[in-house]
């Protein structure tokens, strides 16, 4: 067999730099440096127009776009994010007509309704499994039961329940709830759960049907929420991987089956890594005909705040040029 000889370089032929596409170059992409005492607004304008930083700010532009033309801006909650303690930033999104729904899965609802009671919430999971003792705090497990059973009777729907039993019962923590923020508001909150993924399904209370009947009459709502999404509106995954997502796609199927027009939208999932239901059910699939769809990998604590502050930013600038 011939001895292979090595490649004679040589002969190889180059180009000019100049004359080459590149994707980064410093006049439209990379950061500037801060002056002293910036603001807010200077320090968001300044990060590059590149990857994360890029698509937080369309994420934030499409945001304020749908306000402007009054479509709908739903934000899916995680357990995590509550835990973050992010309530009193999102409450004010609430509060300044930007977010106009909010859906949870059980554990957010959960732990909100916890914050409202005692201003805290998350137990140790592994201190007291072991004993028996997760999950059974009497007054998170009787009172949200006993919310569900009397929304149930007044036709309302499980997130809409627990907010207003926050109020009604004046929880001392009530201002760090979204649930009652929402109630108060009359911004539709939906809650929609598994049954056995949550706490309160281990109370001697627990009524499955009643359960079942208040998350179906929520995912029923949320499907009239999505229909409302073409043209415009906006959807962010925040913290959930697997159910909110999955719940997602089944209203946004439905809506269309119904023959609701849903092109032009925007999706943006946030979390702290990146899981395949989130990346296809949210970011992926709905928007692949016509819309626009985000990654935004990191932590919510982080993230949100950040995201929050472009938009407030910008609202509040506003207000303060007009004559």
């Amino acid at each position: 067999m011939k001895k292979k000889e090595p490649a004679d370089l040589t002969q190889v032929k180059t180009y000019p730099i100049v004359s080459r596409d590149n994707k980064v170059n410093v006049r439209e992409h990379f950061a500037r440096a801060f002056p002293p005492n910036l603001s807010f607004g200077d320090f968001f304008s300044r990060l590059p127009n590149l990857l994360g930083a890029e698509n937080l700010r369309q994420v934030a532009e499409d945001i304020l776009s749908a306000r402007d033309q009054g479509k709908p801006v739903v934000m899916a909650l995680g357990g995590h994010v509550i835990k973050c303690g992010l309530q009193p930033i999102i409450k004010q999104l609430i509060e300044e007509d930007v977010i106009t729904a909010v859906a949870m899965n059980g554990a957010a609802a959960i732990h909100d309704f916890e914050v409202s009671l005692i201003g805290a919430t998350s137990e140790d999971v592994g201190a007291v499994l072991h004993s028996g003792d997760f999950g059974f705090a009497e007054e998170t497990g009787s009172g949200m039961n006993r919310a569900l059973k009397k929304g149930s009777e007044e036709n309302i729907g499980f997130g809409e329940a627990i907010g207003r039993w926050i109020i009604d019962h004046a929880h001392p923590f009530e201002d760090f709830s979204l649930l009652a923020a929402c109630a108060a508001n009359e911004v539709p909150a939906t809650v929609h759960v598994a049954i056995g993924t949550d706490i309160i399904h281990q109370h001697p209370l627990a009524d499955g049907s009643v359960t079942g009947e208040m998350t179906f009459r929520d995912f029923r709502l949320l499907v009239s929420l999505v229909g409302e999404l073409g043209g415009g509106g906006v959807w962010l995954n925040v913290g959930s991987a697997v159910l909110l997502p999955e719940v997602f796609l089944k209203a946004l199927s439905i809506a269309r089956n119904l023959g609701k027009s849903l092109d032009d939208f925007t999706t943006a999932d946030f979390d702290m890594i990146r899981h395949y239901r989130p990346l296809q059910n949210v970011v992926k699939r709905p928007t692949s005909c016509r819309g626009r769809g985000y990654s935004i990998t990191g932590h919510h604590e982080i993230n949100i705040p950040l995201l929050a502050a472009a938009i407030l930013d910008r609202l509040h600038g506003e207000k303060r040029t007009r004559p």
